[in-house]
């Protein structure tokens, strides 16, 4: 099966790379819908749920709410983790008396109101429950959450409560766009998920080299771009691709793999210098 990878970018000569293969999502190609049915099936698939702030800085940042169920989820480990918690405090406290019987109430009321407050704002926003789920708490623009925000969202969390089992918070984080309770919109808080640090892939092994001229950004992306895929591309794939970029980089054909990996180790390297 022919693979149809292309990269994105053109090189000085004059050549298009990207009638050749761009790597990347810019260059992926949509596929044509062969019907007006299968057209009207695309215009009505949902919309993602994905939330964008744009920073001081002027940099989108794409934020991924958290729906009901994972919610619910991280709720039911800290409210496990809680009623442990207590549990063991309670079993402690009757050696006491009667005065552990009140320190115990004492200590009941501080773990319900102060549990999620501190775990929120000294753990970027997670409680151990988000943390096992993947979740965590932030500000409407995404920064981190902050005591007044989280002392507003768990303190109006009775409110959620009512009239009974979450009922009021449940429905709310249905209709919300962005899944929000009540304590959520009060505080102007949003709980999305955590992303996960992506790893760049590695380079072949080659030996560091320059380019023979000035490469432009787009052209250095198209190096960089086959070089850190060609792992996931067949042979004859490869041969071809390098086959392409050769040409205008004036690289012999039978060098071309070798030589394209160790241009983009050199400008990686460069880069990170």
């Amino acid at each position: 099966m022919r693979d149809d990878t292309v990269l994105p970018g053109c090189l000085d000569t004059g050549r298009s790379l990207a009638s050749g293969f761009p790597l990347g999502a810019q260059a992926m190609s949509v596929p044509r819908s062969s019907s007006p049915h299968a057209d009207a099936q695309a215009q009505a698939r949902p919309l993602d749920t994905r939330y964008q702030v744009e920073t001081p800085e002027g940099i989108d940042l794409i934020l991924r709410p958290a729906g009901l169920l994972p919610r619910a989820l991280a709720y039911a480990i800290d409210l496990a983790i809680r009623g442990a918690i207590m549990l063991l405090l309670f079993l402690a406290l009757t050696l006491l008396g009667q005065f552990g019987f009140g320190l115990g109430l004492i200590l009941m009321f501080l773990l319900n109101w102060w549990y999620m407050v501190l775990f929120e704002v000294l753990n970027q926003g997670r409680s151990p429950g988000k943390q096992v789920i993947g979740l965590r708490v932030v500000h409407d623009d995404g920064t981190p959450i902050g005591w007044s925000a989280s002392l507003v969202r768990n303190l109006l969390r009775f409110i959620d409560l009512l009239p009974f089992a979450y009922t009021l918070g449940a429905l709310s984080c249905l209709m919300h766009p962005t899944f929000k309770r009540l304590g959520d919109i009060a505080a102007g808080s949003l709980v999305v998920y955590r992303d996960e640090k992506s790893q760049r892939p590695e380079l072949p092994d080659a030996e560091p080299e320059r380019a023979p001229f000035p490469l432009s950004l787009a052209d250095q992306r198209a190096l960089l771009s086959f070089a850190e895929r060609q792992s996931s591309l067949s042979a004859a794939r490869r041969a071809e691709l390098a086959a392409i970029l050769a040409e205008p980089l004036e690289v012999p054909p039978e060098q071309a793999q070798a030589r394209i990996n160790g241009i983009a180790r050199g400008l990686l390297g460069s880069a990170q210098t």
